[in-house]
């Protein structure tokens, strides 16, 4: 009798739960539906900022204006700075009674623009109804609410501005509520992360006792492809190499000399095809010895995605992929990607060196260190003399196949354990708030480097998308899909007040 009692209590208290939650995304969704000018009017106003690399005093500018949001909104807020470093923006807010505190984490910076490659400028948001959308839509004359397909285009729209409006919007309304935080929260968004964040380390380090948290949620990166809200729980890693393949000191005729004089650029398609096969496997000993396998939940996760497979390869106008796998299981294991091939400009010559860009993307528990071990050893066994600087004469004269290498810094891979006490507290927020399952990556297969908040931090990581995976990023006619940003104000504000452990 007292395990029945046990029994219903505990169903008792999930159902209301559920129930709570649910009222909770209602209220958050009515407070967005009234105000949906005003949350698209900030996510235009940012994204006009020119918070760019080039552009310090748009940095600066944004960070400014950022603070201000923030204090606000009632947060404690204050800017970290670090030598050269663009300022990162911190606040906390503590709740009452809270026992956990959560970092939500974003990047205010965007990638350069070549605005001839635009269709508008990029820091004049346009709105339109959708990708190839002839004409403007004048969203600031349309009567809410508006279509979910709409798409705002400009620099950072998506990445990661959205993410920011998300969260602001989310807090917005669950004061409108009277919906009290459940965890204390911290806000940390940096302005150079579209640079690879070269002193994020460096910021951390000095400020750990500020940032000490219970969780990390990363609102970076594109949801998956089956439009779902999404969750990540790690990043790949990363390395890039620049390989300059070198033949003849000049350009030869290819009548004359070809058939006699190497061909660095046919030499260059040799060595990527002794590195990587046809279906993107690595070719280099010993380079998956170190791979860490997926976990049985790892597992479950990526076989409970929606399909999208047949669906992008008619979007992306592919016969067929690399590998016999899906696409979230193909970016678990690591890959050697060629990313640029230069040689030669176009006339009937054998050109005098030939350029590849690799791109080396790392999982758990590969190193970049070792990874660069590994491939310069590859080479050599294949004969290739490895030089790290311009080639002597000397060296030119004694070496048959010759490759400088210039590596890249690089940083490496983190998954978070799916199965920890912060780990099912966010599924289940994340459930909660979006009505149903959400789709569940072990790792996203792009790179960023969110290592160093467990590295440094000693913290749990989780990503926390809302960028749709159409959005251009990092390209020409960046774009923010309407419906994604309203998923996105509902996950965070779950975020903020539905998630305890």
């Amino acid at each position: 009798m007292i395990r029945l009692h046990w029994l219903a209590a505990l169903v008792g208290a999930a159902v209301a739960t559920q129930a709570s939650a649910a009222d909770l995304t209602a209220q958050v969704r009515a407070w967005r539906s009234a105000h949906e000018p005003q949350v698209v009017g900030q996510l235009v106003d940012l994204t006009a900022i020119r918070s760019i690399a080039a552009d310090p005093a748009g940095l600066a500018a944004m960070a400014n204006r950022l603070q201000a949001e923030l204090a606000a909104r009632g947060f404690e807020a204050r800017q970290l700075t670090g030598a050269a470093a663009p300022p990162v923006v911190y606040a906390s807010l503590q709740t009452p009674g809270a026992k956990r505190t959560v970092v939500f984490y974003a990047h205010y910076d965007g990638q350069p623009v070549t605005p001839a490659q635009w269709r508008s400028d990029p820091f004049r948001p346009a709105m339109r109804a959708g990708p190839g959308a002839a004409a403007d839509v004048d969203w600031r004359a349309a009567k809410p609410p508006y279509d979910p397909e709409w798409r705002l285009y400009g620099r950072a729209a998506s990445d990661d501005k959205s993410s920011i409006v998300a969260f602001l919007a989310a807090f917005d309304a669950l004061k409108a509520a009277g919906r009290r935080p459940s965890v204390n929260i911290k806000v940390f968004w940096e302005g150079e992360e579209e640079r690879g964040s070269p002193h994020l380390a460096e910021i951390l380090k000095a400020n750990k006792d500020l940032l000490a948290a219970d969780l990390w949620l990363i609102g970076d990166a594109p949801v998956h492809q089956s439009r779902k809200p999404t969750l990540y729980f790690g990043a790949r890693g990363d390395v890039d190499l620049e390989a300059t393949v070198y033949g003849p000191l000049r350009a030869l005729h290819s009548g004359h000399y070809g058939n006699w004089a190497p061909n660095p650029a046919a030499m260059a398609a040799q060595m990527i095809a002794d590195l990587r096969d046809p279906d993107g496997g690595v070719r280099i000993p010993g380079f998956y010895a170190d791979v860490r396998p997926l976990t049985a939940a790892e597992r479950k996760a990526i076989a409970s995605l929606p399909p999208v497979e047949e669906g992008l390869k008619k979007e992306l106008g592919l016969a067929a992929s690399e590998g016999g796998e899906g696409l979230t299981a193909s970016t678990m294991r690591p890959a050697l990607n060629v990313v640029a091939l230069h040689a030669g400009d176009g006339g009937r010559a054998i050109p005098s060196q030939a350029v590849v860009s690799l791109d080396l993307r790392l999982v758990p528990d590969q190193t970049p260190e070792h990874v660069r071990d590994l491939t310069e050893a590859r080479l050599k066994a294949l004969g290739w003399t490895v030089v790290h600087a311009e080639p002597d004469a000397a060296t030119r004269a004694t070496s048959r196949k010759l490759v400088k290498l210039a590596w890249g810094g690089g940083y490496p891979a983190l998954r978070t354990d799916m199965d920890g006490p912060p780990a099912r507290a966010v599924l289940a927020a994340a459930g909660r708030a979006a009505g149903g399952p959400v789709a569940v990556l072990p790792m996203m297969g792009g790179s960023v480097p969110i290592y160093l908040f467990a590295d440094v931090l000693k913290v749990p990581v989780i990503g926390l998308p809302i960028a749709s995976h159409d959005n251009n990023q990092h390209a020409a006619d960046e774009n923010a899909r309407l419906a994604n940003l309203w998923d996105g104000v509902e996950t965070y504000a779950g975020m903020m007040a539905d998630l305890s452990w």
